[in-house]
């Protein structure tokens, strides 16, 4: 059985934040915990296979590569990941844990200063951009450690210390008759350190606002749908954890010529309907330049001619597709006196009748058609 859309399997969109799949992941889990389901098989089968789905798309690498090239992009059988093996006995703890501010047991968990978020950056090109690849400079406003407290958040000088209510752990323990609950430590909000002297310029908080300009390489045959990640170019972390990461999402403008799918290349070409009848050579479009084509007697509207290997490097394999041309008769317009008359002696020359068959074939066989069904209409 094929796997499903691991972001089909937490209910979030592909564009979904890491805390959105984390909130999803913790719903599923204790929906379908084997605690709580009792033994049921095919709610195990659904807990780990939201495990594996958040496995997956939590870890910044593993999802751009499912991203990329889907299931096989990414190994979920890999020791213990992809819910093959995993503790239901730890999950339970994390999943519960976060909610209640702890793990279980008497014992809090050691805080942590949390990871910085991952930024998106939309990237317009066009075609001949995406075809070729260049390098661009883009703005992004994000946040960036402060300079001035090297992102500890405290004044130059002097330094967090640790919180004396939860004496490091960043939560506390209360009891409520029988049960004893742990609890995001009120004092230091969970950071486990305090600052008691703030950074005047970042207000303690170890991040100020800034406008970054970087440059980004853009492979060539990239197309829309593309993602390149910078590693570590998201907004930085709280208190000097490390930043996230940033993910350049590619948009590909629409051409006035050519309209891609994959790596091929289609386009429009109008023929006159002497040339289209005759036969000959027409020169045609291509990103590299002009070319010709060699078009044979007899062609119709809508025949395709296919020039190998002038459509889109790709950006994966390297193979390169083509461009095919399809080709459109096109009907003279405001024609002369002589031209019309030219036109007569053509239409004569080509007959009537039973005559018509030998040079217009299909409109001999539709009136044909016509007739047999009046005929049998009739009858």
């Amino acid at each position: 059985m094929s796997k499903r859309d691991y972001y089909e399997v937490l209910g979030v969109d592909k564009s979904a934040t890491e805390r959105e799949i984390k909130k999803a992941y913790k719903r599923l889990a204790m929906k379908y915990h084997p605690d709580r389901t009792q033994g049921d098989k095919a709610m195990e089968e659904k807990f780990k296979e939201v495990q594996e789905a958040h496995e997956m798309l939590t870890d910044s690498q593993k999802r751009a590569a499912y991203d990329q090239y889907g299931h096989a992009g990414v190994d979920p059988n890999r020791g213990g990941g992809g819910g093959q093996g995993g503790d239901f006995g730890d999950i339970f703890g994390d999943v519960f844990g976060d909610i209640f501010g702890g793990g279980r047991g008497g014992g809090g968990r050691q805080s942590r200063a949390r990871q910085g978020s991952d930024l998106r950056y939309n990237l317009e090109l066009s075609l001949e951009e995406a075809v070729r690849g260049k390098s661009v400079e883009i703005r992004v406003p994000t946040l960036v450690g402060c300079e001035s407290c090297d992102g500890s958040g405290a004044k130059k000088g002097s330094s967090p210390t640790t919180c004396p209510t939860c004496h490091g752990q960043g939560q506390v323990q209360m009891r409520q008759g029988f049960f004893a609950v742990q609890q995001t430590c009120p004092t230091c909000s969970g950071r486990g350190k305090i600052i008691s002297d703030p950074c005047k310029p970042c207000h303690g908080q170890g991040r100020v606002e800034k406008t970054k300009t970087l440059s980004v390489k853009v492979p060539a045959g990239v197309d829309t749908g593309d993602r390149i990640r910078l590693s570590g170019e998201g907004e930085a972390g709280e208190m000097g954890a490390p930043a996230g990461d940033l993910y350049v999402q590619v948009h590909v403008r629409d051409h006035k010529i050519f309209t891609r799918e994959g790596n091929n290349l289609y386009c429009e070409v109008p023929l006159s309907f002497t040339r289209a009848a005759l036969g000959g050579e027409i020169e045609v479009p291509t990103l590299e330049g002009k070319v010709k084509l060699k078009v044979t007697a007899e062609t119709q509207t809508g025949k395709m001619f296919r020039l190998r290997n002038k459509g889109v490097k790709s950006v994966r394999s390297g193979s390169v597709g083509d461009l095919i041309c399809k080709v459109v008769i096109e009907t003279p317009v405001n024609l002369s006196t002589r031209q019309k008359e030219l036109l007569d002696e053509l239409e004569d020359s080509m007959g009537k009748g039973k005559d018509v068959a030998k040079n217009r074939p299909k409109e001999s066989g539709f009136f044909d058609g016509v007739k047999k069904f009046f005929d049998d209409l009739t009858n």
